[in-house]
């Protein structure tokens, strides 16, 4: 009597775990073509919105070359959208910046390789560039040959480089290296100079100048798929130091640096 007993509990517990899986299973394939019809019904939305000509994306990516009002430069963008609007970016950006005095001139000796060199200049000036900010849509394509309009607004932390600016000088019938100090001073703006000693001089030197920049920029999105980014930036900005830069001899140091650009844009979205 026991062991039946026992065998008719056994039973009805093996049947009860049955019925609990199978709800599970039931529960769980539910669950997955829930997921699956959410996800076809937002490649649709995106799929309807690029037919739209409508910017629709989670991530992108992007890389500009820079032609700056007082130099030159490029950067690396990632962007994250927050909103149908908002987009939160974050930037790395290199650039280099030239003194409004600068203008190269020839050596007399143009026997010498590369015979040029630019008068009074005492260093180069880089900027790396780490950045934060947010892009705005003021204006959707309208379709897809439409041209979208993005407001697009950083700051963050510039590291300015200083690099001795070399010189290659005769003295005596004997080329010699030098850059700009006060014993050689002289030398440095005489008509002895062969011409510059080319940029991979003066690395080891390089003197770590701290600061801040903002930009503004409107950025002009004529690419045909809403999946890539083919744009043209115009912007304005600004670059503030702790320590003034020294890039010539005959000019007086900059501390804040303005300028504007224009740049041509690539990148993809997914």
């Amino acid at each position: 009597m026991y062991s039946v007993k026992r065998f008719s509990l056994v039973t009805l517990l093996v049947i009860f775990a049955g019925i609990i899986y199978a709800q599970e299973g039931t529960s769980r394939k539910e669950k997955k073509q829930e997921r699956k019809e959410e996800k076809r019904q937002r490649a649709n939305s995106l799929i309807k919105q690029e037919e739209e000509g409508v910017l629709a994306y989670n991530k992108q990516t992007s890389f500009g070359l820079q032609l700056r009002t007082n130099g030159y430069g490029a950067f690396l963008e990632l962007g994250r959208m927050k909103s149908p609007r908002f987009t939160n970016l974050y930037s790395l950006e290199i650039t280099e910046i030239f003194s409004a005095k600068e203008e190269k001139v020839p050596s007399n000796n143009q026997s010498y390789f590369g015979g040029s060199y630019k008068f009074g200049k005492i260093n180069n000036f880089f900027q790396a560039k780490l950045g934060f900010g947010q892009q705005y849509i003021f204006g959707q394509k309208g379709n897809k040959n439409g041209v979208a309009v993005l407001g697009i607004y950083q700051g963050g932390v510039s590291i300015g480089l200083l690099k001795p600016y070399y010189l290659d000088i005769d003295d005596n019938g004997f080329q010699r290296t030098i850059k700009y100090t006060t014993e050689d001073s002289a030398a440095f703006l005489n008509s002895r100079v062969l011409g510059s000693s080319g940029p991979g001089k003066g690395w080891s030197e390089v003197k770590i100048k701290p600061g801040v920049f903002v930009k503004t920029a409107l950025r002009f999105d004529f690419g045909t798929f809403n999946e890539s980014i083919t744009a043209l930036e115009l912007g304005l900005s600004i670059d503030a130091y702790a320590q003034k830069i020294e890039q010539m001899v005959l000019s007086k140091p900059g501390q804040v640096f303005f300028q504007g650009h224009i740049a041509i844009v690539f990148g993809s979205r997914k």
